[in-house]
């Protein structure tokens, strides 16, 4: 069952995962983190700018954040500049982590209904499944990410939940 702490668990695994994986990119060189490396959204530095952009959009349907002023496809272009988006990545993640704090499961218990532009429709569905696709979706796409720094050489370390989060 997803409960409030499976989800206070996932939101700190999921920001030390990306303080890891910013660490290994800031080890690169801008032109090494733009290089098309074949990922979905190309490069390390789109696919990093999409996670922000996706935890952006969920975040303005589950907790009031502002919503993203560009449509998915732009996501990879959201900041332009690593640094700015290493800081940007640090604020949202420390946001989630306090979003969770403040998680109960009457909240988890009901629906959220927002329209979703990848389906073009509105849809519905229970609270605890979509916080699972949140960080399904980090998961997902910092895998990629971890891939595309292996490639450059660098190893930003363990990834298992276990050896990150001893004890959850």
């Amino acid at each position: 069952m997803i409960t409030p702490d499976y989800i206070r668990m996932m939101a700190r695994y999921n920001s030390e995962m990306n303080r890891r994986i910013y660490a290994g990119a800031a080890r690169l060189t801008d032109e090494q983190r733009r290089a098309d490396r074949r990922l979905f959204w190309k490069s390390l530095h789109g696919t990093l700018n999409h996670l922000l952009w996706s935890d952006r959009q969920w975040m303005s349907r589950l907790d009031g954040w502002p919503p993203n002023t560009i449509p998915n496809p732009q996501s990879p272009t959201l900041i332009d500049d690593f640094d700015d988006l290493r800081a940007a990545r640090c604020i949202a993640d420390s946001k989630i982590e306090t979003f969770a704090q403040g998680l109960d499961d009457a909240w988890l218990d009901t629906d959220l209904t927002w329209w979703s532009g990848a389906a073009k429709r509105e849809m519905s569905m229970n609270k605890r499944l979509l916080m699972v696709h949140v960080f399904n979706h980090q998961t997902h796409h910092r895998g990629q990410a971890h891939a595309a720094l292996t490639m450059c050489g660098v190893d930003p370390g363990d990834t298992d939940l276990f050896l990150i989060l001893p004890g959850g």
